[in-house]
C-alpha cells in the first residue's frame, strides 16, 4: 500500500479548511445580490459586512477593508490608485508586484532576503511622498522585513508603506503597514477572493462601483464567508506565529540538521519562525529533484520559475546574489494549517536520501 502524498506547497495555495468550505456552501445558497435594494439583498449585504467586520476582527485591523478577487487584483489597486508620489518597491517583490510597478526604482536586497534599510533610507530622502511597496514575509525565502522600521522611515517622508502580506496574513501578526495585500487561498480559504486593507480611504483614488466606491463588480459573498470561517478557525496571535506554525519548528529545525548533514543548505537564511523555506542540494537541479520527491510522494516547488517553455532563474534568487549553479538546485518548501510533524521528518529523510545518492554517484 502507497503510503500518503505529501503536500509542502503551501505558498503556492494551501488547502481549505473544513469550515470555509461550509462557509461556501453557505454563501452559494444565498443567491441575492448584496447591492440589491430587496429584502434578500439586504439579508445578503447584512452577511457580507459581519464577513467583513469579522476578517477586521481575526486580523487585529480597525482601518478599511476592500474585498478584491485575491491579492493581485488588490496590489494592482494599490499600486496604481495610491496617493503617493514616486513608487518605490523591493527587488525581491512577487511579480504580481513588479508587473505593474513599471520603472519603479528597485530596493536592493541583502543577501538573507532583507531590505537594506540604508539603501532604502537614501532612496526615501530623493523621492517626493513616495509610495514604498515591500512583501512582509517572501514567497521563495520565508524572510521577514522588519516593517516597522520601513513605515517609520517612508511616514517621515509623508509616504505611504503598502507591503503584500499574503505570505504572513494568518500566520503571523499584520504588519504595520497603510495598505495591505491579503489572499484567503494562503490561509485556508477559498481561491478568488482577497482584500486590500486601507488604513484610511484617504489614501487611495476611487474608482466607482461596489466596495464603498472603490472596486467595481458583484460581491463575492460565498468567498467572503469562506475567507471570515478560515480566519475564525486561524487561533489568535499575539507577538509570534500561528500555533501550528509554532508547534512545527522543532520537526523544521530537524530539517534544517539534516539538510546541512547531506552538504544542502537555506538559501537567504535558515527558514526559522516562517512556513517557508528555500533548500539548496549541490550537484542535483531543481526538475530532477522535484520529479523524484514526486514520484516519492511529496508535493513542492521549484526556486526557479517556467516561462514561456524555458526555465529561468529566479529573479529572488539573482537579487541575492545567490550563484547560478545554486540558484538551478534550488526547491522551495513550505508548511501550512495541516502539514504535521511527521510530513516534514518524512521529507527530511526523502531528502537526504536523493542527496546522498547524488554524492555517492559523483564520488
Amino acid at each position: 500500500m502507497l503510503a500518503q502524498r505529501i503536500y509542502l506547497d503551501h505558498a503556492a495555495t494551501t488547502p481549505m479548511r473544513p469550515e470555509a468550505i461550509a462557509a461556501v456552501e453557505e454563501g452559494m445558497r444565498r443567491w441575492a445580490n448584496p447591492s440589491s435594494p430587496h429584502a434578500e439583498g439586504r439579508a445578503a449585504r447584512a452577511a457580507l459586512e459581519d464577513a467583513r467586520a469579522r476578517i477586521k476582527a481575526a486580523l487585529g485591523w480597525d482601518g478599511e477593508l476592500i474585498f478584491t478577487s485575491g491579492a493581485s487584483e488588490a496590489i494592482a489597486i494599490a499600486m496604481a490608485r495610491a496617493k503617493a508620489g514616486s513608487r518605490l518597491v523591493s527587488a525581491i517583490e512577487h511579480d504580481s508586484v513588479l508587473r505593474v510597478a513599471g520603472d519603479a526604482a528597485r530596493i536592493p536586497v541583502r543577501p538573507n532576503g532583507t531590505i537594506d534599510l540604508d539603501i532604502l533610507q537614501a532612496l526615501i530622502e530623493r523621492a517626493q511622498s513616495p509610495l514604498v511597496a515591500v512583501q512582509h514575509v517572501n514567497s521563495e525565502l520565508g524572510a521577514f522585513q522588519d516593517a516597522a522600521a520601513i513605515r517609520a522611515m517612508v511616514a517621515a517622508r509623508d509616504g505611504l508603506f503598502f507591503c503584500d502580506a499574503s505570505q504572513s496574513a494568518g500566520k503571523h501578526p499584520l504588519p504595520k503597514a497603510d495598505l495591505i495585500a491579503l489572499s484567503a487561498h494562503k490561509f485556508g480559504g477559498p481561491i478568488g477572493i482577497g482584500a486590500l486593507l486601507v488604513r484610511d480611504f484617504a489614501m487611495l483614488d476611487p474608482s466607482g462601483g461596489q466596495e464603498f466606491g472603490y472596486r467595481g463588480g458583484t460581491e463575492n459573498l460565498p468567498g467572503a464567508l469562506g475567507m471570515a470561517a478560515a480566519l475564525d478557525a486561524t487561533e489568535r496571535m499575539g507577538d509570534g506565529a500561528a500555533r501550528w506554525l509554532a508547534d512545527l519548528q522543532p520537526a523544521l529545525l530537524g530539517l534544517r540538521m539534516k539538510v546541512a548533514d547531506a552538504g544542502g543548505n537555506f538559501i537567504g537564511g535558515d527558514g526559522a519562525g516562517t512556513a517557508i523555506a528555500a533548500i539548496a542540494m549541490p550537484g542535483v537541479k531543481a526538475a530532477a529533484q522535484l520529479i523524484q520527491l514526486d514520484s516519492m510522494g511529496f508535493a513542492v516547488s521549484a526556486g526557479s520559475a517556467c516561462s514561456s517553455g524555458s526555465l529561468k532563474t529566479s529573479h529572488v534568487l539573482e537579487a541575492i546574489r545567490t550563484p547560478p549553479e545554486v540558484a538551478e538546485s534550488t526547491i522551495r518548501v513550505s508548511v501550512g494549517w495541516n502539514t504535521m510533524a511527521e510530513d516534514i521528518a518524512r521529507f527530511a529523510g526523502a531528502w537526504q536520501q536523493i542527496a546522498q545518492r547524488a554524492r555517492s554517484r559523483a564520488a
